[in-house]
């Protein structure tokens, strides 16, 4: 048995969903599945690190015809010993000595063997409902920086378009859903001590969403393009989403997929809600688009 000697080079960060590609690597998973590395693929998988954006979903084409459904697609790792999967991976991105390699999830059984050669189709309604979902997402976090910015009363790290990155400094946890998104923040005495003032927020929460809301919507009027430039094609190579907004244009950090303009959201409501982690209040962001 052989492990793949370099990250897996992947191309659903340029949109594509269909990929020819060659079987590197075959290893049992659990749960009756099985990992299927190969060298290039279009599949986005999850990040256990930062499992925002969901897996892609589809198919693995044999060369005989047969399809294999795929289950899963997660980020794993080798150092050319074993095979580490998902949140099981041991190390960080970047460690000497270790590649990161997209595993795809098959059923336990299926007829595929390391040389095969394969077609890797992600399914195009599934990618853009997701893509749509995190583009708006990453459009309504810098909409709620500008509409809190007047909260800080001491200097803060800002975003890409110079304001507080109350989105960065405060975010708990991400989930991309299929045309939409659900961010949650901690406004716990860390935030306060670094000078964002809460009294009074969970009063202002409607005028919140429509100020946000409607700053989202003049970015979607505005047909804003939107583009993901990368350091490379590997897996671990830098990715961001670019959008040239009016207001200047905004990069952020960013390992998954998205659509091409701000205008194929359609529309673009968020809403907000203030509830309780264990005596922590959290800021919840839904947003939903009507693409």
């Amino acid at each position: 048995m052989t492990f793949p000697a370099h990250d897996t080079r992947v191309t659903y960060p340029s949109g594509a969903l269909v990929e020819r590609a060659t079987v590197l690597h075959v290893a049992p998973a659990a749960a009756g599945r099985v990992a299927v590395v190969t060298d290039v693929t279009s599949f986005h998988p999850v990040d256990a690190s930062w499992p925002d954006q969901p897996a892609d979903s589809g198919t693995i084409t044999l060369a005989d015809g047969a399809s294999l459904p795929v289950r899963d697609a997660v980020v794993a790792a080798s150092d050319g010993e074993a095979l580490h999967l998902g949140a099981d991976v041991p190390v960080r991105k970047g460690t000497e000595g270790w590649v990161y390699l997209v595993a795809h999830l098959v059923d336990e059984g299926s007829a595929i063997a390391e040389g095969d050669e394969v077609e890797i189709t992600a399914d195009a309604a599934a990618r853009r409902a997701l893509s749509s979902g995190h583009t708006a997402c990453h459009a309504a976090s810098l909409a709620l920086n500008l509409a809190l910015e007047g909260r800080w009363s001491k200097p803060a790290r800002t975003d890409t378009l110079g304001r507080p990155d109350f989105d960065g400094i405060a975010i708990a946890s991400s989930l991309i859903e299929p045309n939409g998104s659900l961010d949650r923040y901690r406004l716990n005495k860390s935030l306060r001590r670094a000078g964002f003032d809460v009294a009074g927020l969970g009063d202002e929460l409607d005028a919140l969403a429509q100020t946000v809301s409607a700053t989202v919507g003049q970015w979607v009027a505005a047909g804003s393009p939107v583009r993901i430039d990368r350091d490379g094609d590997a897996l671990t190579d830098r990715r961001y989403w670019v959008a040239e907004l009016p207001g200047g244009t905004a990069s952020i950090a960013c390992g998954g997929t998205h659509v091409g303009s701000l205008a194929e959201l359609g529309s673009v409501a968020v809403a907000f809600e203030l509830v309780d982690d264990g005596g922590t209040p959290v800021l919840e962001m839904r947003t939903r688009t009507g693409a």
